[in-house]
């Protein structure tokens, strides 16, 4: 009986090594992986060893006979892959950075950011021999958007955690979290103490709209929305109008899901996960019955996945709504749905609207609403949101490339609420070059470059802050080796300058910065302390919401959660 990969797969590709008969695919370094929805394993080659099974950081692995009734579809997911792609047996070298010679000495790298970009980066460098990693992170707590990005019902997401905790469990990776780069240490005080910095910052601010009312109370971003949910000691306390009986979100990327499916779940399931206390308290008190996720093309070119838009079927007391002749195709989208070329994933999407459109609706439920080829043109309200005006949309392809156009045709649509989700961007970091344009450091495959294209001596970069906001957690993995795969032919080559101090002068001048430091211990104090809370209400965890609080949780001190 083969095994099957599901939704909750974050394309870390740990098990693609592990498979004795190679029938995992798609390939880290390939043109496939960069854009792929998630992992398929080849049922007509799988052995049923369950190699995969063991080497999955996310428990994203099934045997077929095991498989739920909401995950019963991957089994022809996976198999619907190969038809597209045959197995073909796999030739292309991995990516393999030379381990460090004794006689060179330790090389020290900073980190600056503790997400998974960072943490991939650290565990390659801490296989690659005698080596030395201090993680930064201006939070208390690291993991980055793992801890406050994931939804908090995607608690297999979040499990890759575990392990970069097993891997950073020695002395050779020091954690200095609650400490900002460029306010408490500068850019070069890093490269005094160390032969080199990896910036893996990630994308910290959203996408603007830029429209009329955008402003108003009662229009957010997603990002914000998300933040506050999660428990980000930045969000917490911000406040949400969740009074009205419709919110609308622009855009209909996975984010965008992840918002829907949390503002119409029912609230005694969130109770059992992770989300922070003060938002589980505001959605058992939300008014929210309906939610508009609004897409600018078609259905075929939307920008969530496929299997987080199949998983919304299997929301408890939650209808999915599409409308038919929201889906019906023009020439172009016929041609996009006719290609033979076309993934199966893209397909499965038109197939999935086109079920949702024609599924009972159930009296009493909440509604999740889909509508395509609209864009929005303001946000309506004089002193808070009253709802949103759109433009309808026609697809036009250029070259191949399907784009949406606005027509004259406009209709507006009531909410109380409007979160915009149209994506994050990198924010500049003090001291290096920045792409206003792109949102992200200039660089070579991770070397930094200055405005002449040549690369700065020692600084590197790993993530979003690399590459733009796109792709999952383990796209991060191949990421991080490449821009290792550099750092470290640079130290062999002799071209990285020498630390001018040790590991403890670098913990003094820190801790005279920045008193309230949180290192290994205290992360240790921290995560103790909220598994406890959590044991006692039956949830995996209650996060510490406020900066205070996690540093007081830090030393030791025993908090009531707020």
């Amino acid at each position: 009986m083969a095994y099957v990969i599901t939704q909750r797969c974050c394309n870390d590709a740990s098990c693609i090594a592990e498979c004795p008969v190679d029938c995992i695919r798609p390939t880290p370094g390939q043109p496939e992986f960069a854009t792929a929805e998630m992992l398929h394993i080849d049922p007509e080659t799988c052995i049923d060893c369950g190699a995969c099974v063991d080497a999955c950081p996310v428990g994203a692995v099934f045997s077929i006979e095991d498989l739920s009734a909401s995950l019963q579809r991957y089994s022809e997911i996976n198999a619907d892959y190969f038809v597209r792609h045959p197995l073909e047996p796999e030739f292309t070298p991995p990516v393999v950075t030379p381990r460090i010679p004794k006689e060179l000495g330790t090389l020290r790298v900073a980190i600056v950011g503790a997400g998974p970009a960072a943490c991939y980066a650290a565990d390659a460098l801490l296989r690659r021999g005698d080596t030395q990693v201090e993680l930064f992170d201006r939070l208390p707590t690291p993991w980055g958007l793992v801890r406050a990005g994931v939804a908090p019902d995607h608690a297999g997401t979040k499990s890759v955690t575990s392990m970069f905790e097993t891997a950073f469990r020695r002395d050779t990776l020091q954690y200095y979290l609650n400490v900002e780069i460029g306010n408490h240490l500068t850019h070069d005080e890093l490269l005094r103490h160390h032969h080199a910095v990896i910036y893996a910052a990630g994308a910290s601010t959203d996408r603007r709209m830029d429209l009329p009312g955008e402003d108003l109370p009662g229009s957010h971003s997603a990002t914000e929305f998300v933040a506050w949910y999660n428990g980000h000691p930045d969000f917490a306390d911000r406040d949400f109008d969740l009074s009205g009986e419709r919110a609308v979100i622009v855009g209909n990327g996975n984010v965008a899901l992840d918002v829907a499916r949390v503002l119409t779940m029912d609230p005694a399931e969130l109770a059992r996960t992770d989300i922070a206390e003060h938002a589980l308290n505001a959605l058992r008190d939300s008014r929210i019955r309906e939610v508009v996720v609004l897409g600018r093309r078609g259905p075929l070119q939307a920008a969530y996945t496929s299997p987080e838009f199949l998983a919304l079927a299997h929301l408890d007391g939650v209808d999915v709504v599409v409308e038919s002749a929201d889906i019906e195709l023009d020439q172009i989208g016929s041609a996009v749905l006719a290609d033979p070329a076309l993934e199966p994933s893209v397909r499965l999407k038109y197939t999935l609207a086109q079920e949702y459109a024609t599924a009972p609706r159930r009296p009493g439920n909440k509604r999740i609403v889909f509508r395509y080829l609209v864009s929005p043109t303001q946000v309506l309200g004089e002193r808070r949101v009253t709802g949103l005006r759109f433009a309808h949309n026609v697809l036009t392809d250029s070259a191949g490339r399907v784009s949406a156009e606005a027509t004259e045709r406009t209709g507006e649509i009531a909410a109380g609420l409007v979160l915009r989700s149209v994506g994050y961007r990198g924010a500049p970091i003090p001291e290096l070059p920045f792409d206003e344009r792109r949102g992200v450091v200039p660089n070579h495959e991770g070397r930094v470059i200055d405005s002449a294209g040549a690369p700065l001596t020692g600084v590197y970069v790993s993530g979003w802050i690399k590459r733009g906001a796109r792709g999952v957690i383990g796209s991060n993995r191949v990421d991080a080796e490449q821009t290792v795969q550099h750092l470290i032919a640079d130290f062999l080559q002799g071209e990285l300058a020498t630390p001018h101090a040790d590991r403890e002068a670098l913990r003094e001048l820190v801790l005279s910065r920045q008193p309230q430091m949180v290192d290994r211990d205290g992360w240790k104090a921290i995560d103790t302390a909220e598994q406890a809370v959590g044991d006692s209400t039956g949830r995996p965890r209650v996060k510490f919401t406020t900066r205070d609080d996690l540093t007081a949780a830090a030393r030791g001190t025993d908090l009531a959660v707020r």
